[in-house]
């Protein structure tokens, strides 16, 4: 049994296996329309999530499964104060797979210890976020071709951002790959990721806090929010929410083929009047979630 906490979980050759199902199920959905037929998903959602619960929903139900679980920590025994392994273990009697996300660190991956089921990590506090950093993959793969010779900025909150984190983690692995970290001093990816990722790895990356003058630069453009959940000051929250605001006037200078990323949700740090730019790719992300995440379900529960 498999369970998938950390990105680095998945070798790349599984990452690129991924890619082809959730792309053979874009193409051919109705293949797929029975594969987990009378299986369960479980969603435990200890933090509020649109995109991601509403995904592996959608794509357990598109599969022939049902899903069962609950949306937030109050409406749970949680409340009670039941700990996350009690949890799992109960609920590993009622479902085949359970999906977990949680504001603590490390939470998935005690749950993982104890659990009688596959466990997919759907987002640990400001740590990891694995299924997202499929679904950034699925998308720059089907926009690029390739995972290969890229610079892609990251902008935004890199301290807190547990999708900038992961993502970083995955893209380290392909050849000649170029980060731009673009944030506020106060938001600068964590030193560890730095030294144990990118210069151990003599990954290329420049840190900065100027997006215009390193946008020109870029084939891939990855906007984070300030996330108002994870700062314990409000006047530190405020004055940095609105450090970058990317508009349709500031993409003058980007490159014709720049994709625009974002893992959602976005407050002000992309302006409506770049929706409709064809480098803007964070809708189609989106939907590209439910399909990778249709693959990671066969694969846990070793579907063919």
């Amino acid at each position: 049994m498999r369970h998938l906490i950390d990105i680095l979980d998945l070798s790349t050759e599984e990452i690129d296996e991924l890619v082809s199902t959730a792309s053979d199920i874009i193409a051919n959905p109705k293949k797929y329309s029975e594969k987990c037929h009378g299986k369960k998903l479980a969603t435990l959602f200890f933090e509020p999530s649109t995109r991601t619960r509403l995904s592996f929903e959608a794509a357990m139900l598109e599969l022939g499964g049902n899903v069962l679980g609950f949306s937030e920590a109050s409406s749970s025994s949680a409340s009670k104060g039941e700990s996350v392994s009690d949890t799992t273990r109960v609920v590993g009697c009622y479902a085949d797979i359970i999906a977990m996300r949680h504001p603590k660190e490390g939470a998935p991956m005690v749950a993982s210890l104890k659990s009688s089921v596959p466990i997919i990590n759907a987002g640990d506090g400001g740590h990891n976020h694995p299924t997202q950093t499929l679904t950034d993959l699925l998308t720059i793969h089907r926009e690029k071709g390739r995972f290969h010779d890229l610079t892609i900025g990251l902008c935004g909150d890199l301290k807190f951002g547990r999708t900038v984190h992961s993502l970083i983690l995955a893209l380290s692995r392909y050849q000649n790959i170029r980060f731009v970290l673009i944030s506020p001093d106060e938001l600068k990816l964590p030193d560890y990721l730095i030294q144990d990722t990118l210069v151990k790895n003599n990954i290329s990356f420049v840190e900065t806090t100027d997006l215009q003058e390193y946008l020109p630069e870029l084939d891939i453009l990855y906007m984070t929010r300030v996330q108002q959940e994870r700062f314990f000051n409000e006047a530190d929250y405020i004055r940095l929410k609105d450090s970058y605001v990317l508009t349709r006037e500031k993409l003058a200078d980007a490159k014709e083929d720049l994709s625009i990323l974002h893992p959602l949700p976005r407050v002000n740090e992309i302006s409506v009047d770049v929706d409709d730019d064809p480098r803007a790719c964070y809708f189609k992300q989106a939907a590209n979630g439910k399909y990778i995440r249709m693959a990671l379900i066969m694969k846990l529960l070793e579907v063919e």
